[in-house]
């Protein structure tokens, strides 16, 4: 396994606003027309979009949401923990290249849920891929005010404690 600094620097990531290391890889040239998507979305939109994402076990990726799909992909490192915010609770899902353990080598966060993730391991990392679509737009990105989610979700005061 490389070391993190190898993946930080071999893929040239840098900084994501919701906590770990991002680059974007991919992005449709071809757009939807507002029109042609629903209301939430205020303009137009590439068909999809594709990022690399490494959190590092000392990182966070706070809860956030966006406007579209997004289907999450496991590279490298250790498992992901992501957290998941819906009307049905907490979801928990494991995102790792180990099935006896419960992980899965995709993990679909749905549009408009709250989700943020933290890696399971100390002294550990993951390296994954993110793919969006409709497109990503920083314009569909929203990050998560604690005390509206402790007052949506106040049974799950624990990790929206340490992910917000």
């Amino acid at each position: 396994m490389h070391p993190v600094e190898f993946w930080i620097e071999h893929l040239s990531l840098l900084p994501h606003p919701e906590g770990g290391f991002y680059k974007e890889t991919y992005r449709s040239p071809e757009e939807l027309d507002h029109r042609q998507l629903p209301p939430r979305y205020k303009g137009a939109r590439n068909f999809s979009t594709a990022i690399y994402f490494l959190l590092r076990a000392q990182d966070r990726s706070v809860f956030h949401r966006i406007q579209s799909d997004e289907l999450w992909h496991f590279y490298a490192g250790t498992t992901l923990l992501i957290y998941v915010l819906t009307s049905d609770g907490l979801k928990i899902h494991r995102l790792g290249a180990d099935p006896l353990q419960g992980d899965a080598l995709q993990v679909l966060i749905p549009a408009g849920c709250w989700f943020g993730a933290i890696v399971e391991k100390p002294d550990s990392y993951a390296l994954c891929g993110c793919t969006v679509a409709p497109g990503f737009d920083f314009a569909d990105f929203e990050m998560a005010e604690r005390d509206e989610l402790l007052k949506a979700f106040p049974d799950q005061e624990d990790i929206i404690m340490k992910l917000t």
